[in-house]
């Protein structure tokens, strides 16, 4: 292993902060995760499978795929761009940045431009970047590398986020979690108002609609893909779904393995620029498909890693990144790898070189910890074995190694101690003589066995002791034939099996006899906003009072077309102010809604002429206006609705925004609103 490996790995097990930041966040995330898989449609075993199957088709047929999805994309409107490398995407963003004479840009959480080094080329150039993910933020502000796929601020605690605001930018010396997102949404508003240009990741492209998928819960992604006039869009080339029923399956999986949530707060379907009659939205919208890498992979023993989703499952199941943390998988100079944990651990030699990440692959028990959380059931197991066995692509080549005479990122020592042990695996006669040889040693001079301290054995685990007797003579002891303790064997595993996922047989615990509306309160509650049903006659009277509970005179509001009929007649003679264009210092928005989703509590708004998308997000208060006989019963009826196909943009709001980036503590009202109100309209 690497010394520059060992060296971080040494030091993270020596952080006592870090050791409590990493077993909260594992503890959290894994009980969160049972919690929200107990209430799929389906089981969840059916379900990754089905995802799986999904993945493997679009990586097996992928040149496809991407021909068909381009085409899609371009006639959507999108400006579409291929970057082969990192540099190829680092200049096409360059471009056009010097295009639009760009001076501030605004990013949104994008694993692809941590990969490409976006923001050092940016900066080079004299260009600002700013993160606008509250964890990713906290990290750049430090000058560190997320630690973490989803929580780029895991091994942080509230101390040391608020001794980063106080003494870089000035804030008061505080811990208090909701005082520091406060703060953040203060400095990073002005950022969205101001960025010529924003840059997002993409989790899911659609091929058959052309369709750019973004999930985020604090508002940030909606931000920087709403408000510049101009948006890029970062994306692998393997992130794609042939399907808008696929992309449902998948939004059924990737935010209960990723947050524990049903749906994150805000997902983001789109498919091109504002058209001329559109009050918000990018007048330009770019699509760089990125491969760095993806094409070697696809063609090498290590394909599989290709249908991972991103949603670090894997990484909060792995006992040995719950240790070490994400910042300890280091290439060989000691730089952090943009993709830590089991799938990193994978990823970075399969892309980025087995000689400078290969090592990593034994920061690993084997334990199958991953493989069973992964949402898409991706065998990493075996394929960290393969990247111990060199079976990957040769770097800058287009074909894998075949063959290799010793495993790479070896000491030699090691490596002869495995070309002996082979030897001696090999026969029969050879092992049970060793063995015994072993057995007989340990118990005589049982200081010999002890390894030193370099090879790893012995710094924090022990060399097993080896056994006595071999396993057919214990058996053969006992009296119990071959057959017999085979069956008993094979009957334990399926026992074990059948134990170890116990949420097979759960289902939803939404009672069928429940009324669609009802589902659609209970889980809009559950997340933090509130429902009101009432007649559309009533509605003035409820909307007015509640502006008069937050002293509230004036508001921005969709067209009286998108509303109730004399809604706005109303509210403007009780002496409300209305206004239609997007206002950052108004406090509340009112709009209405498209469709909504009973499973889980979430709102559809579609973007045209006269109902900004803004009204849902700037404010800090969203009032929304559902007609009931739009709730759908599942994410599936809402998701593939061809209505959405003819919208440059469409929004899935589940709540109010929020995030758990600083200590794994929930802070309601981010970048977007703090408070949903939701008036169920009955006729």
């Amino acid at each position: 292993m690497q010394e520059a490996f060992r060296t971080h790995i040494r030091k993270a097990l020596a952080d006592p902060s870090l050791q409590t930041a990493l077993d909260a966040n594992a503890a959290r995330r894994r009980d969160a995760r049972q919690q929200a898989y107990a209430t799929l449609p389906e089981p969840w075993q059916v379900m990754r499978r089905r995802a799986h199957e999904v993945r493997e088709r679009v990586i097996s047929n992928l040149d496809d795929y991407l021909e068909q999805f381009s085409a899609r994309v371009q006639s959507n409107g999108i400006i579409l761009h291929h970057a082969s490398d990192a540099n190829e995407a680092t200049q096409i963003v360059l471009e056009i940045t010097r295009r639009n004479n760009a001076q501030l840009v605004a990013k949104s959480k994008t694993m692809v431009s941590e990969e490409i080094d976006l923001n050092h080329a940016l900066e080079a150039h004299g260009i600002r970047v700013v993160e606008t993910d509250l964890g990713e933020y906290i990290v750049q502000l430090r000058g560190e590398k997320p630690a973490h796929i989803i929580t780029p601020a895991v091994h942080l605690n509230r101390d040391q986020v608020g001794e980063t605001f106080h003494n870089i930018l000035g804030s008061p010396l505080t811990n208090d979690i909701p005082t520091l997102t406060t703060i953040a949404r203060q400095k990073l508003r002005q950022v969205f108002l101001e960025a010529d240009l924003g840059i997002s990741g993409v989790n899911f492209g659609v091929v058959e609609s052309g369709t750019l998928c973004i999930v985020t819960n604090e508002g940030n992604g909606r931000m920087v893909t709403t408000l510049p006039r101009v948006h890029i869009a970062l994306m692998g080339i393997e992130r794609l779904l042939p399907a808008l029923n696929d992309l449902a399956l998948m939004l059924y999986l990737l935010p209960r393995s990723a947050t524990g949530q049903k749906l994150t707060v805000y997902t983001s379907l789109i498919h091109g620029p504002r058209k001329s009659d559109e009050p918000d939205g990018p007048l330009e919208r770019h699509l760089i498909l990125v491969d760095n890498g993806r094409s070697a992979l696809r063609q090498s023993p290590l394909a599989e890693a290709l249908l991972c989703i991103r949603c670090g499952a894997c990484l909060n199941a792995c006992p040995v990144f719950q240790e070490i943390g994400g910042h300890s998988y280091v290439n060989v100079q000691g730089e952090s790898s943009t993709y830590p944990g089991p799938i990193g651990s994978v990823v970075s030699p399969g892309m980025f070189g087995q000689t400078n990440f290969g090592h990593l692959a034994r920061a690993s028990s084997l334990c199958g910890a991953c493989k069973d959380a992964c949402p898409v059931d991706i065998d990493l197991p075996k394929l960290l074995l393969r990247v111990r066995a060199g079976l990957v692509p040769a770097h800058n080549e287009q074909s894998p190694k075949k063959e290799q005479t010793s495993t790479p990122n070896t000491p030699h020592t090691l490596a002869w101690a495995m070309r002996f042990y082979t030897w001696a695996a090999l026969s029969p006669v050879r092992f049970r003589a060793l063995q015994r040889l072993m057995g007989w040693l340990t118990s005589v001079f049982p200081k010999w066995i002890k390894l030193p301290n370099f090879t790893g054995w012995g710094y924090s685990k022990e060399f097993p002791r080896p056994a006595r007797s071999t396993f057919r003579e214990k058996w053969a002891t006992k009296g119990i034939s071959s057959t017999a303790s085979l069956k008993s064997i094979n009957r334990g595993k399926l026992e074990e099996s059948l134990i170890s996922q116990p949420n097979d047989h759960i289902q939803t615990h939404i009672r069928p006899d429940r009324s669609l509306l009802e589902r659609f309160q209970d889980e809009l509650n559950a997340l933090g906003g509130n429902s009101t049903h009432c007649k559309k006659s009533e509605l003035p009277g409820l909307i007015g009072k509640l502006l008069a509970k937050h002293q509230v005179k004036t508001i921005v509001a969709w067209d009286d077309t998108h509303l109730p009929r004399g809604l706005i007649k109303s509210l403007t003679s009780e002496g409300v102010m209305v206004q239609h264009a997007p206002d950052p210092a108004i406090k509340v928005g009112l709009t209405g809604a498209t469709a909504a989703v009973a499973e889980t509590g979430s709102l559809l708004l579609g973007s045209g002429e006269g109902r900004p998308l803004l009204h849902s997000l700037l404010p800090e208060i969203h009032l929304a206006i559902l007609d009931i006989k739009n709730i759908r019963a599942t994410l599936t009826d809402v998701i593939a609705a061809q209505e959405l196909i003819g919208r440059p943009s469409a929004m899935l709001v589940s709540g109010p925004s929020r995030t758990a980036d600083i200590e794994m503590t929930l802070t309601i009202g981010v970048h977007g609103p703090k408070e949903l109100h939701v008036f169920c309209v009955d006729d």
